[in-house]
């Protein structure tokens, strides 16, 4: 199984970052607002970030954070997040997968 299925598995909202990312700080902070669960993988943090990053690379991602991922399916990055929200289908997908509950 690759590494990045490995991570997100079982998880509804998963967001992989970097620490000098400011967009990868903006969108968490979106997502944080509706009080959604959240789990944050900071690849700068994890012993393992390179290969990840290399993952979500070969994923299409570039850059490869924001990587966001809900109902552990690739939504994308910065830009596909902030579409959603602007045509309302950000917290509907948030709902459907779990990762909100109002």
């Amino acid at each position: 199984m690759d590494i990045v299925s490995r991570l997100v598995e079982h998880k509804p909202l998963v967001i992989f970052t970097k620490s000098s990312c400011c967009v990868s700080h903006s969108v968490m902070q979106l997502i944080n607002k509706y009080g959604a669960n959240v789990t944050v993988y900071q690849l700068d943090d994890m012993s393992n970030g390179q290969e990840v990053d290399k993952a979500l690379q070969r994923l299409g991602l570039k850059p490869s954070v924001p990587a966001v991922f809900i109902g552990q399916k690739l939504v994308g990055g910065a830009k596909e997040i902030i579409s959603l929200q602007v045509q309302g289908k950000l917290v509907p997908l948030l709902k459907e997968a779990g990762a909100i509950w109002v």
